[in-house]
């Protein structure tokens, strides 16, 4: 079929138009991938979603289609999205989560674009994460920390051309949930953050329809997945493939924002190393943590987060 047909099938008009089947939008994003796809296509057609409202078969079909296009990767336990961006907000700790999640010998990539907002990238090399530059340097970083930044430009260069549209289109697209989705190295569990609480349901179905085991999604600070330690907060995705929910508390009474205080990169660093303290930061890195090793199956998760970053290893190296 032709890009045409599946826009047409979207914006036919009230009582005719219709979500794509998971086979139509696999279609649809095989044609989006192609360099020559027409960009007035697809330009409607990621507007013409956007209007409907996403669906979890035109999600899972995309993300199927793009699997299929990624170079193979080493396996990892952990699957990290990072795609947010547009919105102001304070360091990236959860990188430090990821972080402490490798330390207890778990693989994790993370993996993302942020649009113009660079605060993720100038983060990684405080958080002892290597940003990948090859698909080489990911097997390289893996074998030594167990974590690793994987670039979308690096990833999926076509998608990253498509997420770009943005600037032009004037609005985001379902492309942003689809990133989210991508799990480029297959692992067998998933966190993700989403800005809007709605997506949080769209995400944990399209991974069942994925066939996926794991996953927590939550409404993140800054739309990443990261708890902010002050709010209470409610999580779903699947547990054995079983769909599931839980709320958690707010785990400390102190009052704070994330994008509070100019804070520099190096912070990150010298929070880990014990050189300053933050009682806030700290929080926000261990009840973060603590959400990833529970999709990952730990038991106690949040007495296993504090005993890691006890016992953390202060001197890292990227």
């Amino acid at each position: 079929m032709r890009l045409a047909t599946h826009v047409r099938t979207l914006g036919c008009g009230q009582g005719r138009a219709r979500s794509l089947t998971k086979a139509e939008a696999a279609d649809a994003m095989a044609h989006m991938l192609d360099d020559d796809a027409d960009p007035h296509a697809v330009g409607a057609l990621l507007m013409l979603l956007r209007m409907k409202g996403e669906v979890a078969e035109e999600i899972s079909g995309f993300v199927e289609v793009i699997q299929g296009s990624f170079s193979q990767l080493p396996p990892v336990d952990l699957d990290w999205p990072s795609y947010s961006s547009g919105r102001t907000r304070g360091l990236p700790w959860f990188l430090l989560s990821a972080r402490l999640v490798a330390e207890a010998g778990y693989r994790v990539c993370l993996h993302g674009w942020n649009g113009a907002d660079m605060t993720v990238r100038d983060g990684l090399k405080s958080a002892g994460i290597k940003c990948a530059r090859t698909f080489h340097d990911t097997d390289l970083a893996l074998r030594s920390n167990g974590i690793v930044y994987l670039p979308l430009e690096l990833l999926s260069p076509r998608l990253k051309q498509l997420l770009d549209l943005r600037s032009v289109l004037g609005l985001r697209s379902c492309l942003n949930t689809v990133a989210r989705m991508l799990n480029p190295p297959q692992a067998r569990a998933s966190v993700q953050g989403v800005f809007h609480p709605s997506y949080r349901s769209l995400q944990s179905d399209a991974a069942a329809l994925l066939g996926w085991t794991s996953l927590t999604v939550i409404k993140g600070g800054g739309g990443e997945f990261e708890r902010h330690p002050r709010k209470a907060l409610q999580a779903v995705g699947l547990r054995e493939g079983q769909a599931w929910e839980e709320r958690f508390n707010q785990k400390v009474d102190i009052t704070a924002r994330l994008a509070e205080g100019v804070q520099p990169q190096s912070s990150l660093a010298t929070i880990w190393n014990g050189i300053t303290r933050d009682p806030f930061a700290e929080a926000t890195i261990l009840g973060t943590a603590s959400l990833a090793l529970d999709t990952l199956g730990v038991s106690n998760s949040a007495a296993y987060a504090a005993e890691l970053w006890a016992k953390r290893d202060r001197a890292f190296a990227v």
